[in-house]
C-alpha cells in the first residue's frame, strides 16, 4: 500500500511536468482495453489525475472479445472507441494495414529501444511481457536453456499454451522458431518429448503449481507472483532469450478527440506512465525505470527480435504448422 501511495505522490508531483498544456485536452475519451479491470482503472485514474479536464471511460475483456466487438461496430460503421489498448503487437499490426490507427507523430519514443514501439508510430508498447520457463521446485532439474525443455528429465513433464488460442503464445512460438538455431524443428523435438499445449498461460500456471506437470512455458509475471505468494514455483530466463509482447496502446482513426488520445498514449509511455507499469508488477517497458520486486537485474534478460508485420503475414501459417506438429 506504503509503494501505491508513493507512486501517487509521485504522479501529483509531475503534473506539473506531463500536463503543461492540459487546459487544451479536454472532453471524453472512449479506452477499449484487454487490461485486468484493476489496471485498467489505476491507468484511467492516473491520466485523470494528470489531465482534469478529460473524462475517460473504459470497455475492458479479453483481446479476442474486445477486437470482435470493436470489428462488430467498425463493419456497422462507427465505433466510440477512441483509444486500445491490448495484448499484441501483432493485432495492432493488422489494424494498421488497414488504415485503421492514427499515427502520433509526436510521440517522444528516444529512450525506447527499436522494436517497442512500431516505426511509423501507429502503435506504442507499454510494458514487456515475456514468456520463459516456470517449473515446479519437486523438479530434480533447473532449467536453464530452452533446450533443457528436450532432456529426459523433462519428459512428458511440459505444459505450454496453445498458439491456437492465446495470443501471447504464437508471438512465443514465432518468435522461438524465428531465433532458435532448430528454428520448427524445436517444436517438433518438443512433441516427441511429450510436451501438450492447450489453452492459455493460466491453466499452464496452473498445472505447473499443482504439480500435474513440472515444467511450463509461460509469461513471466504470473509464476513470479505465485512464488511471492508462497507458491512451489520458480521462473527462469533462458540464456538463448525470452519472446515478448509489450500490451501495445494505439489511437483508432476514427477518434473523435484526438488530442486527448495523443495524451493519453503520452502519458503511458513518459517515465511517469511507466513507473505505474512497475507497480502493478511488470516489467516496464521503459529502458530507464527500475524491475519489480522478484525480476533478476534488467541486464541479463534478454528479448529476443521480433518482427510484429512478419509475424501478421505468417500468422495462419504459423499456426497451420503448430497444430500439425501437436496433432491439434
Amino acid at each position: 500500500m506504503s509503494r501505491m501511495i508513493s507512486l501517487s505522490l509521485g504522479l501529483m508531483a509531475s503534473v506539473a511536468v506531463l500536463a503543461g498544456p492540459a487546459h487544451a485536452v479536454d472532453g471524453t475519451l472512449t479506452l477499449y482495453t484487454s487490461q485486468p479491470n484493476t489496471d485498467a482503472q489505476q491507468s484511467v485514474d492516473a491520466f485523470m489525475q494528470a489531465y482534469p479536464e478529460v473524462k475517460v471511460t473504459f470497455v475492458r475483456d479479453g483481446t479476442t472479445k474486445i477486437m470482435a466487438k470493436l470489428e462488430a461496430e467498425l463493419a456497422a460503421g462507427a465505433t466510440p472507441a477512441d483509444v486500445l489498448l491490448i495484448a499484441d503487437s501483432v493485432t495492432m499490426e493488422g489494424l494498421k494495414s488497414r488504415d485503421l490507427l492514427m499515427a502520433h507523430d509526436g510521440a517522444d519514443i528516444s529512450a525506447y529501444a527499436d522494436g517497442t514501439h512500431d516505426a511509423d508510430k501507429t502503435w506504442f508498447g507499454t510494458k514487456l511481457i515475456t514468456t520463459g520457463i516456470m517449473y515446479n521446485t519437486a523438479a530434480s532439474m533447473v532449467p536453464a536453456s530452452w533446450d533443457d525443455l528436450l532432456s529426459e528429465e523433462a519428459r512428458g513433464q511440459i505444459a505450454m499454451p496453445s498458439p491456437l488460442t492465446s495470443g501471447a503464445a504464437l508471438i512465443h512460438t514465432a518468435t522461438l522458431a524465428g531465433n532458435l538455431d532448430a528454428g520448427w524443428g524445436y517444436y517438433e523435438a518438443l512433441a516427441a518429448n511429450g510436451a501438450q499445449a492447450s489453452g492459455g498461460n493460466g491453466g499452464v500456471l496452473k498445472q505447473v503449481a499443482g504439480g500435474e506437470k513440472l515444467y511450463g512455458m509461460v509469461v513471466d509475471f504470473l509464476p513470479i507472483r505465485e512464488k511471492a505468494k508462497g507458491a512451489p514455483v520458480a521462473f527462469v530466463f533462458p540464456q538463448e532469450g525470452v519472446s515478448a509482447i509489450s500490451e501495445p496502446v494505439a489511437i483508432l482513426a476514427s477518434t473523435q478527440n484526438p488530442a486527448a488520445a495523443k495524451a493519453f498514449v503520452d502519458f503511458l509511455i513518459s517515465k511517469e506512465g511507466q513507473e505505474l507499469a512497475l507497480s502493478q508488477g511488470y516489467l516496464p517497458a521503459h529502458p530507464d525505470v527500475a524491475v519489480p520486486a522478484g525480476f533478476p537485474d534488467r541486464s541479463t534478460i534478454k528479448v529476443m527480435p521480433f518482427d510484429a508485420a512478419k509475424a501478421l503475414a505468417e500468422a495462419d501459417a504459423n499456426k497451420a504448422r503448430f497444430a500439425e506438429i501437436f496433432g491439434q
